[in-house]
């Protein structure tokens, strides 16, 4: 028989194209894959992504070619367009553990020559100098409740307390502060971003889908030559023309920032079927008339058997996936920095806006910064309403992450599980702990058969925002 085999095609010998063409001609060729990639070179792998991948269409064979592609110093509003893809991987750089120098930010080009631009810096480096000024007091007050324990270095107890007060401080961060960000992706998603970031409504964000473009075709010039700015996209966004916000809404928000707007309502049935169905040899209809035929004491047990043995890091059977919830959500810009990442989701935020009103941490009003605080997001909105008058998207850049913003989300038991659990654990951000778990509280409220088996730390949405809030 033959000898099985496992072996890596390295980037470091073949170029990510090569790869992906030895791995297409696979499915024709009783050859192994070293053979097959013998025979390529370059030419020849640009020719068949010309003929197979362009001409033909068959784009699952870029999936094969791995891109790895660092952004750097572009804006936490551009860092959005390139993260808003579902497959691909991003590591960004972190508002809780580094601190923003003073002219971290960028000027959205549009602009240039416009009479808003030196309000604009001006709001900017007021909300810098505020939170510049707001890290050593609140700082200090995290230094009066957190000994040091014995032997602690300087560099280990600094290190400890840093996202405490820099957790607090970040609120004041404009949508304009500048980031880096790491993405790893196929060539057929790295194709898919450039040509919505060329669509895009931001002229910055446009800049940087063409610098991807040019610097992606270094290595795979074939698959993502053709990537330009899609009609539909750019015709549709001009279209759907922003609703005013009804008269009243902003005072709302405070009572109705998570509500669960739908859900299936024989969602645990679903999965128990759906459970029964993998395992058993019976159609889903049977399956399902039969749970449904159960005692609540009988659909306890079979809820115990599916996830009883769960540990802590384990993640559920896909059947969880059988049931779905739709929520409309109301959270601070901080907090939706981290709901972004649970990109299995399906999420739809709106715009950055200052008219949801902004949150005020805690710590901020005890360390008695809190009229320097307001201020400086009063000055916000002011800028905001001009720039909006201007041009709504430009008009987001001046948002700094304390204000609130509204995004609609839908995703199924199993997503709630890796969301609900992960952040609500103690090392989370507090905005978003308080989010996961009046999440958590809605769907156990619906469905506490199977929720009852999410692993979440003692904590409640009210006792975040009692805990670290001074204004939500």
């Amino acid at each position: 028989m033959p000898k099985r085999e496992i072996y890596l095609l390295s980037p470091r010998a073949l170029s990510p194209e090569t790869i992906a063409v030895a791995f297409a001609k696979t499915s024709r060729s009783p050859e192994s894959f070293r053979e097959i990639a013998a025979e390529l070179s370059d030419e020849k792998s640009a020719q068949f992504h010309e003929k197979w991948v362009v001409g033909y269409g068959h784009a699952s064979v870029a999936e094969h070619a791995i891109l790895h592609i660092a952004f750097e110093n572009v804006s936490r509003i551009a860092i959005e367009a390139i993260e808003g893809n579902r497959l691909a991987s991003y590591t960004e750089k972190s508002t809780r553990y580094q601190k923003w120098g003073t002219d971290d930010f960028t000027i959205p080009p549009e602009l240039d020559g416009h009479p808003l631009r030196d309000e604009f810096i001006q709001t900017v480096r007021l909300l810098f100098s505020t939170y510049a000024e707001s890290l050593v007091p609140v700082k200090n007050l995290i230094v009066e409740r957190t000994p040091r324990r014995e032997n602690e270095s300087d560099e280990a107890y600094d290190r400890r307390i840093r996202s405490q007060y820099v957790d607090r401080c970040r609120f004041l961060l404009p949508a304009a502060a500048n980031a880096n960000v790491g993405m790893t992706a196929n060539a057929r998603v790295i194709e898919n971003t450039i040509r919505k970031m060329l669509s895009h409504p931001l002229e910055e964000v446009r800049q940087i889908g063409g610098a991807m473009k040019e610097v992606s075709k270094a290595e795979t010039p074939t698959l993502v030559k053709y990537a330009d700015a899609n009609e539909y996209l750019v015709e549709t966004v001009k279209t759907l023309t922003p609703t005013p916000l009804p008269e009243g809404e902003g005072q709302g928000v405070r009572v109705n920032w998570c509500i669960l707007i739908n859900y299936d309502k024989g969602g645990e049935e679903k999965i128990l079927a759906a459970a029964i169905y993998r395992f058993g040899e019976m159609g889903y209809a049977d399956a399902l008339a039969y749970v449904k035929s159960l005692g609540q004491g009988e659909k306890e047990s079979l809820a115990e058997t599916l996830l009883g043995k769960l540990g802590k890091y384990d993640v559920p059977l896909r059947e969880l996936e059988y049931s779905v919830y739709t929520f409309d959500l109301v959270m601070d810009q901080g907090a939706y920095a981290e709901f972004k990442r649970h990109r299995m989701m399906t999420q739809t935020p709106q715009r950055l806006t200052t008219r949801l009103g902004h949150t005020t941490p805690l710590l901020i009003t005890e360390a008695g910064f809190g009229s320097r605080y307001e201020a400086a997001m009063e000055a916000a909105i002011q800028t905001y309403e001009k720039l909006h008058a201007f041009n709504p998207d430009v008009a987001q850049y001046i948002v700094p992450n304390g204000f609130n913003r509204r995004v609609l989300a839908q995703f199924n038991l199993r997503e709630a599980f890796a969301f609900c659990q992960l952040r609500s654990a103690a090392n989370a951000h507090f905005s978003i702990r308080r989010v996961a778990q009046k999440i958590y509280e809605d769907i156990s409220r619906v469905h506490p058969l199977l929720s009852k088996y999410m692993k979440l730390r003692e904590e409640t949405w009210q006792s975040v925002e009692e805990n670290y809030f001074s204004k939500v």
